[in-house]
This record gives C-alpha cells, sequence and structure tokens, in this order.
C-alpha cells in the first residue's frame, strides 16, 4: 500500500475510516534512493574518495613445523589486530609410513586494513612458499546502497502504518493496517540483518588457514634410499629418452628423406633405363647371330 511495499500490496488494504487510499499516497515522502554515507570503517577496503564497499577474504595453506603452536600464534595475532577466532580445529593424520602426526586448521577474522599484514605474517610461520595462496575481493557498493534505499522507505511505509492504524476507529481497519505494518516489519528486519551482516563482512576480512606439519610432505626415505628420488630419475631418464627418439625422426623426416628422395628418384630412373637399354642391346645380339 505504501512505498517500499509490493503493488500487489496496496489494493490489498481496505478503506479505512478517515483516509482515502489517495490521501495516504499523496503524504508519503518520495521513494528515491538514500545517498549511503560511509564512515571511516570501510575506507581501508576502498580507494581514497571512490566511496566502495569491497569484502576481502583469502584462504592459505601452509607447511609448518608444529601445526599447534602456529595455530596459538595465528590466533593470538587475530586478537592483537582487534579481531577474533572464527573456528580452530587441531587433529592427527597418517603419513604413508603410519606415523601419526598433527595437523590443524583456523579461521579468523581481521580489520580489513590489516589484511595483507595478517597474511605475511602467517606466511612467515613457514619457511617455504604457500602451498595455495587464494585471496578474493567482492565490492557489494550496488547492493548495499539498494538495500539503505530499500530500508529507508519501508521504514516510511511503517511511520506512516502507525498514523493510519492510531486514526482508525474500526476493529476491521485496525486489523487490516496491523497485517500490512507486520509485513513491512518484516521486511524491515529482515534488510537489517543483510546491512549488518555487510558491514560485519567488510569491516572483518576472514582468513582461513590449513596447517600442514612437515613431515606430512617429506619424501619417504628407507635407509637412506628415497624413492621418489629413484621415480623422479627414471621418468627424467625416460623423458630423456624420447626426446632423442624424438630428434632422430625430425632429423630424419625434415633432413635425410628429402636427400633419399631427391637422390634416389634420378638414380632410380638411370638404372632402370641402363637396364632396358642392356636387355634392349642383348636382344639385337641374339637376332643377329641368328
Amino acid at each position: 500500500m505504501l512505498a517500499g511495499c509490493a503493488a500487489a500490496q496496496r489494493s490489498a488494504v481496505a478503506p479505512v475510516e478517515g483516509y482515502s487510499e489517495e490521501a495516504v499516497y499523496a503524504e508519503m515522502p518520495p521513494g528515491e534512493p538514500m545517498a549511503v554515507e560511509f564512515d571511516a570503517r570501510f575506507n581501508s577496503n576502498t580507494a581514497q574518495g571512490s566511496g566502495r564497499i569491497v569484502i576481502k577474504n583469502a584462504q592459505l595453506e601452509i607447511v609448518v613445523d608444529t601445526p599447534d603452536e602456529s595455530m596459538e600464534r595465528i590466533g593470538q595475532m587475530a586478537e592483537e589486530m582487534g579481531g577474533f577466532v572464527v573456528s580452530a580445529n587441531l587433529f592427527k593424520t597418517q603419513t604413508s609410513d603410519g606415523q601419526e602426526i598433527p595437523q590443524a586448521t583456523i579461521t579468523i577474522r581481521v580489520p580489513s586494513e590489516n589484511l595483507d599484514e595478517a597474511i605475511s605474517r602467517i606466511e612467515a610461520e613457514s619457511d617455504r612458499l604457500p602451498q595455495r595462496k587464494d585471496i578474493q575481493s567482492q565490492d557489494i557498493t550496488s547492493e548495499y546502497t539498494d538495500l539503505e534505499s530499500r530500508l529507508k522507505n519501508l521504514e516510511a511505509a511503517e511511520s506512516q502504518l502507525m498514523e493510519i492504524m492510531e486514526s482508525a476507529n474500526r476493529t476491521e481497519d485496525v486489523l487490516n493496517v496491523f497485517d500490512q505494518l507486520t509485513r513491512v516489519r518484516e521486511q524491515i528486519e529482515v534488510i537489517k540483518g543483510q546491512i549488518k551482516y555487510y558491514d560485519e563482512s567488510a569491516k572483518l576480512s576472514a582468513i582461513s588457514v590449513d596447517l600442514i606439519p612437515n613431515e606430512a610432505v617429506q619424501p619417504i626415505s628407507i635407509a637412506g634410499w628415497e624413492p621418489v628420488g629413484v621415480v623422479k630419475n627414471a621418468i627424467e631418464s625416460l623423458i630423456v629418452a624420447l626426446q632423442g627418439l624424438v630428434n632422430v625422426v625430425i632429423w630424419f623426416g625434415l633432413f635425410i628423406l628429402p636427400i633419399i628422395l631427391i637422390i634416389g628418384i634420378p638414380l632410380f630412373f638411370i638404372i632402370r633405363g641402363v637396364k632396358k637399354w642392356r636387355a634392349r642391346r642383348k636382344a639385337a645380339q641374339e637376332t643377329k647371330a641368328d
């Protein structure tokens, strides 16, 4: 019935005594989109002066000496930066030789302006490059602005419905308006929840980290013998052999075969001509002898 409600709802409200439907709409403020005012908490997610809202999250997989200790340090780092630990899980896994080793996963949230620093400190837990590193960015400016605009219109509709309900005299009118007011308030709560989610997601970036123990990525070694190294050498030798075979085929097809054709075809016709000449000569001598 009001701005921010569906058009179908507009015709569903029965006339209220003392108010015509046209009068209600005339009193409503225009449903123009509201300009969103961004406070300082979004500055780190946006280019200066651009007013963009960007959600940034990251996923890392690193190899460490002690996953449990690294997990503890990462959690402490998040709290030092003004963030918190979303979840942390320490469990045991087995290597190929049956040895039990600890492994951990942790998800933290840190202020978005500290995302790069947090990633650098997490990577410093390992003496090698990350096994996996994934950083995602999502621009939600248009969605956020749309939600703010819808919220403004719904709140205006709520206020107008409250005024109509206070002026209504008939029980039927009160119940009808109350039903519409309940629907509007439900929509307001849903949109407020979405806005709160966007606010928190833009303010705090999520970082998920898989902490893999060194033992899980070490090559198998038996009395100094490493099967992985032997397999690697065998594969390298096979590749070298195949490369040599391919080189021979290429040389034969592009160099030797053309030379054979250039020399062999004329030589073939010469030999064939000589044989025919000899055969005719022999036949002529036999005829003269008879």
